[in-house]
């Protein structure tokens, strides 16, 4: 028996029948349109494909302030980030409740249709307070949320295309992953977030996780992120070369998750687990500063915050690791539970300093990564440096 999708039911908003897809795209080219950026249509695809279950469209006013204030969607169903679709106070004049919205994306394509049930406003520094902790404009979410229009809209969505991205044959949607998982009867299922090349110490975690369940979700996230960020192809081949040959391909599958990165720090670690309950996972990793950025966040913060959320209404379990790092004095990975040693013989790992070292044009040494992963990044950073 596979895990129950967030609040019961997996979401499904896309047009089924042939017919009445194309019954919707003659009655959408008729409708008032918006047009929406890579954000937003990432957002309408994880509503379609039940990635934000039981979301079945864009948040109203009062769902996002129970959200902000008690990390709620309703009664009994934990929820840590709104999902909001904004416009434009010049776009919002013509639109009224009660008559539906075509969404074009930001490809050209109409991809949906909104049912628009209200129009609200937000206080956006209370929006990022809650959010992100912070209203500085310098973290990524807060000054994305200041760059949206000063109008949300909401109500439900019918989807009319899905979303292509890039290693599409890996776009493994939430059915796709349970029957993944039912073919070989894992029953304990753990995800891993990144949104980085896996160093050892994420492969430490991720096999320590193992241990304690069937299989293993590589689950890295390939929506919008920041300008910095290792590319999703680079970062795809790494994981790629990393699983034909550290990994157990019978108790491994990697499939990417096409959400945008929001850099809220402890509100998406709750999220993130949410979504890869969707998925059909039993359980979730949480490591270090989960989701951070810059300093925003305390360290364990991630950890922390699962505290505050009812464990059987969340309904998947967080597994949380301290930090770790390689051991000069064992010769393996460990962290300060499992290894004796002074600071000086800890080689401590990060996405941010292997980023750093390949700026530098400088290959990760075996303590920070695989010899396979090493070459990956290096002839990347070598060919952008050449470019």
């Amino acid at each position: 028996m596979s895990i129950q999708p967030h609040g019961g039911v997996l979401i499904n908003r896309f047009i089924q029948s042939p017919s009445d897809l194309e019954k919707s795209l003659a009655c959408a080219a008729t409708l008032p349109r918006i047009k929406v950026d890579a954000y937003a249509s990432f957002d309408i695809d994880g509503i379609a494909k039940g990635l934000f279950s039981p979301l079945t469209g864009f948040m109203n006013e009062e769902q996002t302030l129970r959200v902000l204030d008690s990390m709620e969607l309703a009664p009994g169903i934990p929820w840590s980030i709104p999902i909001l679709l904004a416009v434009s106070e010049e776009e919002a004049q013509s639109l009224e409740p009660g008559t539906p919205v075509a969404i074009e994306d930001d490809r050209g394509e109409v991809v949906a249709i909104l049912h628009l049930a209200s129009k609200f406003r937000l206080d956006k520094k209370n929006l990022c307070e809650k959010v992100y902790r912070t209203s500085d404009t310098a973290h990524p979410g807060v000054a994305y949320t200041y760059s949206m229009g000063d109008v949300f809209l909401a109500g439900d969505i019918d989807v009319l295309r899905d979303r292509e991205v890039e290693f599409q044959d890996y776009n493994l949607t939430p059915v796709q992953t349970r029957a993944a998982f039912e073919e070989r009867k894992w029953r304990r299922v753990v995800a891993f977030q990144t949104r980085n090349p896996i160093h050892r110490a994420h492969e430490y975690l991720t096999k320590c996780a193992l241990e304690m369940c069937d299989g293993l979700l590589i689950h890295p996230l390939m929506g919008t992120t920041k300008s910095d960020d290792i590319p999703g192809d680079v970062r795809m081949r790494c994981y790629q070369v990393l699983l034909e040959k550290y990994y157990p391909q019978e108790h491994v599958l990697l499939s990417i998750m096409p959400v945008n990165m929001r850099y809220a720090g402890p509100r998406e670690a709750i999220m993130h687990a949410i979504i890869r309950k969707n998925y059909g996972c039993t359980h979730f990793i949480v490591g270090r500063d989960h989701a951070g950025v810059g300093n925003y966040y305390g360290s364990y913060d991630a950890h922390y915050i699962f505290e505050e959320v009812d464990p059987v209404a969340l309904g998947i379990t967080p597994i949380f690791f301290d930090h770790t790092f390689y051991s000069k004095r064992t010769g393996e990975m460990a962290s300060k539970k499992t290894c004796p040693g002074t600071a000086e013989e800890h080689v401590m790992l990060s996405g941010t300093k292997v980023r750093e070292m390949l700026n530098r044009g400088e290959a990760p040494p075996v303590e920070f990564t695989r010899p396979e992963v090493a070459k990956v990044l290096i002839d990347w950073a070598l060919g952008t440096a050449g470019s």
